[in-house]
């Protein structure tokens, strides 16, 4: 059973900046993840992916600001979030593609002064 979880989230600033890790159990490499995100009363959105390659591929709001990356040794894969701006704000989920997705239990994140 594969289990998902994620960490690093919180309260920051506009303009400020947050990592956020999502380490998954057991010995799954090359595999699709990806990080989306949902604000409330919205729908879940997709935020970036990486390959097994290393392909990595973001949404239109975050390019420039955000960095997907992966760790293959502790199988985790992170999220650099820069210039965080209010509409950032929500709670963030990692997903892992095997036959089926995995989720993470997401980590509140808040962008407020």
């Amino acid at each position: 059973q594969v289990q998902l979880v994620e960490s690093g989230g919180g309260l920051v600033q506009p303009g400020g900046s947050l990592k956020l890790s999502c380490a998954a159990s057991g010995s799954i490499f090359g595999v699709t993840r990806s990080w989306y995100r949902q604000a409330p009363g919205k729908q879940r959105e997709l935020v970036a992916t990486i390959t097994g390659s290393g392909y990595t591929n973001y949404a239109d709001f975050v390019k420039g600001r955000f960095t997907i990356s992966r760790d293959g040794a502790k199988n985790t894969v992170y999220l650099q979030m820069n210039s965080l701006k209010p509409e950032d704000t929500g709670v963030y989920y990692c997903k892992l593609e095997l036959i089926r997705d995995y989720w993470g239990q997401g980590t509140q994140v808040t962008v407020s002064s």
